[in-house]
């Protein structure tokens, strides 16, 4: 186990819970009306629960609302974003599966932060 820290991004922060061999776990706050880009990654899958708030996500084609205690799953490769379009802030779970679980297997494909 690692020890927690967090990191400030444009729409909110994440905490890392816990990491290991092929897996990361993250609470991920994002703020009121804001949004993560739309992205993929190469190397991971990811897992999201939802503990606070209402989550807009968008994975593939789809776009869906989520709930408190309501789940997806996020296929490797597979497009995918979060949005918080209420006025609280929106908590997640996202449990991370895969070899490589940098930040920098990230792929964006838009990005209203003009982020690359």
């Amino acid at each position: 186990m690692v020890h927690i820290y967090s990191e400030k991004r444009p729409w909110g922060f994440f905490v890392i819970l816990d990491e290991g061999k092929g897996y990361k776990v993250k609470n991920i706050t994002v703020n009121a009306g804001q949004k993560l880009s739309l992205q993929f990654h190469k190397f991971r899958s990811e897992h999201w629960t939802v503990v606070q708030g209402v989550a807009t996500a968008t994975v593939g084609d789809f776009t869906n609302k989520f709930n408190i205690n309501e789940s997806l799953f996020i296929p490797q490769k597979m497009k995918h974003s979060l949005a918080n379009d209420e006025n609280e802030a929106l908590i997640i779970i996202e449990v991370q599966i895969g070899d490589y679980l940098g930040e920098d297997d990230i792929v964006r494909l838009e990005d209203r932060y003009g982020r690359k």
